[in-house]
């Protein structure tokens, strides 16, 4: 015996319309890949009293082939990882290695002093360490009672 299913045109259209929101949401929402197949790095920023913490997943990437730049309270992460020699004589299964160059920039949440400002590069995280400018760090002030 067979179950017979009641056909509901509306639940179809639901469907359409339901891929088209997640078209759009994919296409204007979400980072996609640069160019030769290379995303953008994902970035964890926080800041403490004295200093801003950016930090940036690089796997793969060596310390000479990041540049980073500081230009007002913008952060610019810019840095290229160069593709492997081709020959003919591969018969590829499964190619998924990232290659090609890739750009972010990143608004700092306050002012910063560029010129004291750290990096360091780890089993590939960046981790960069922008002081404050004075002006913006938080000062405390003791109530004397008379």
């Amino acid at each position: 015996m067979s179950n017979l299913i009641r056909w509901e045109p509306a639940r179809e259209m639901m469907t359409l319309r339901e891929a088209m929101s997640h078209l759009f949401d994919d296409a204007y929402t979400r980072p996609l890949s640069l160019r030769d197949g290379w995303s953008v790095p994902a970035v964890d920023m926080y800041q403490t009293d004295d200093e801003v913490v950016v930090k940036a997943s690089l796997p793969g990437f060596k310390a000479d082939e990041v540049q980073i730049n500081v230009t007002g309270e913008i952060l610019t992460l810019r840095g290229e990882m160069k593709r492997e020699e081709e020959t003919n004589d591969k018969a590829w299964h499964i190619r998924e290695q990232r290659w090609g160059s890739f750009e972010r920039a990143l608004a700092l949440p306050t002012e910063v002093i560029s010129d004291k400002a750290k990096a360091e590069f780890e089993n590939g995280i960046l981790t960069i360490t922008l002081p404050k400018a004075e002006e913006v760090k938080p000062k405390t002030i003791t109530v004397k009672a008379k």
